[in-house]
């Protein structure tokens, strides 16, 4: 019981090759770019002239950093 409980936690890092604690981290880490892409595109919404490509740019950089860990 306690081997299935770890595996739950473990398997999908590992397919990555991350530990559980080095995938919460980059987990975390991604979450947070898309909550300041989330504001910075809510906030163009309302003024068009403010962070013209700022949520493009991050979902670009989050889009490639991604692809280059499932390379590898």
């Amino acid at each position: 019981m306690a081997a299935r409980i770890v595996e739950l936690f473990t398997r999908h890092p590992g397919t990555v090759g991350e530990s559980y604690f080095g995938h919460l981290r980059f987990a975390a880490w991604f979450s947070s770019r898309l909550f300041l892409a989330g504001g910075a595109a809510l906030v163009h919404a309302l003024l068009p002239f403010l962070f013209e490509t700022t949520a493009s740019r991050i979902v670009r950089e989050l889009a490639e950093r991604t692809h280059r860990r499932a390379t590898h």
